[in-house]
């Protein structure tokens, strides 16, 4: 099948990682795994983070002119069977999908997509309609995270399906086959950590708004836990690091290391040398940095926010904070810091968990028996 794929909030093209971009790539690898010729149809970004209504309306207005456009193309060559959007919200409405489906008859399908009432008189609100309006016109609908189903599920015509894919990787990031003990002597030694504390790990970008606010609360539950002698380490970059280096002063000299961005091969020694990755995961659609360390064997302590218990199985591949508030986080780090035998068995079972539950294959079947399902 001819698959169209769009992404309004960030093509999987765009040079900025991120989650988003990633799970876009994922999402096209997973397709074209299960024998499908995917297309990316427009690199035009949607999205409009501050509530501008003018710039909103413009962006509507070059989505519609792009929508012409493609109508036009499809109509001189060869045209797709389906389009495909993925990550369609208020902030970043699909203005162009709809009208190409509409003229050229075929399914639209969309992955993660989220329906917030309160947003319905709010700075986005022609976001908020368009993106009701293209929710329902879908054939099918991805739901990455459960917590979007409830208010998603109104919307859908009669005929449309509705599907639960859960978050997945495709080649986990494992750690090296060397010893974890050389592993830490290496970073110990590269980043002047010490290798006799317990190293805490947190993966993030650096972005303002919720990242900036899960950065917040990690440094509030440290130091609470300053008594004991871990230390932490950062794997990140962005606009805000200023910002959330400043988080962390008054914690004691070599306490937390940045260490910046940090490519898949490197990140895979962090994963093997340190004994625990913290996130508070504020208003995180899941994380996949979360994913990504229990799949590498890492336990993991987590706010639980969003879809954040789609990834962390609570009490067996790590633990679950309540609102990710800085009190619990710290409580959830000392208890498992205080057993290693524990944090070992969270680690294995998360692998396994990974492997079975988030693989690149189950995400491919599973979207290949929707979309054939489709078929006029």
């Amino acid at each position: 099948m001819n698959i169209a794929f769009y992404a309004p909030m960030k093509p999987p093209t765009h040079p900025s990682p991120s989650g988003d971009r990633r799970m876009a790539r994922l999402l096209v690898r997973a397709l074209e795994l299960a024998g499908h010729r995917v297309e990316l149809a427009s690199r035009f970004r949607s999205w409009e983070g501050r509530g501008d209504a003018p710039r909103q309306a413009r962006l509507e207005r070059i989505g519609t002119r792009l929508a012409e456009r493609l109508l036009r193309r499809y109509g001189h060559g060869e045209r797709p069977d389906l389009w495909f959007s993925y990550h369609v919200y208020h902030k970043a409405p699909d203005w162009i999908g709809p009208r190409v489906t509409g003229g050229l008859a075929i399914p639209y399908v969309i992955a993660e997509a989220s329906y917030a009432p309160k947003q319905e008189d709010g700075r986005w609100r022609d976001g908020h309609r368009a993106s009701a309006r293209a929710i329902g016109r879908a054939a099918a609908v991805l739901a990455l995270n459960r917590v979007d189903i409830e208010c998603i599920r109104p919307l859908l015509r009669l005929d449309a399906r509705m599907l639960h894919l859960r978050p997945f990787l495709d080649e986990p990031i494992r750690p090296p086959p060397s010893p974890r003990e050389a592993q830490r002597r290496e970073l110990a030694s590269r980043h002047r950590l010490d290798p006799g504390a317990p190293w805490l790990l947190t993966v993030a970008m650096m972005r303002f708004g919720d990242k900036l606010e899960s950065y917040r609360r990690l440094a509030a539950a440290l130091r609470q836990s300053l008594a004991t002698a871990w230390q932490l380490v950062v794997v990140g970059d962005g606009a805000a690091r200023t910002e959330v280096e400043a988080l962390f002063e008054g914690f004691g000299p070599g306490r937390v290391r940045f260490v910046g961005r940090q490519g898949p091969q490197p990140l895979g020694c962090f994963y093997a040398g340190c004994d625990l990755l913290v996130w508070p995961a504020v208003n995180e659609a899941y994380g996949m940095a979360l994913l990504e360390a229990q799949a590498a064997g890492l336990a993991v302590v987590a706010g639980r926010c969003g879809g954040v218990a789609e990834v962390v199985d609570h009490g067996r591949s790590g633990l679950l904070v309540p609102e990710a508030a800085p009190a619990g986080i710290s409580a959830a780090v000392l208890e498992l810091l205080a057993d290693p035998r524990r944090r070992r068995a969270m680690g294995a079972r998360a692998v396994r968990r990974a492997a079975r539950e988030h693989s690149l294959g189950g995400a491919s079947a599973a979207l290949d028996a929707l979309i054939c399902g489709l078929r006029p």
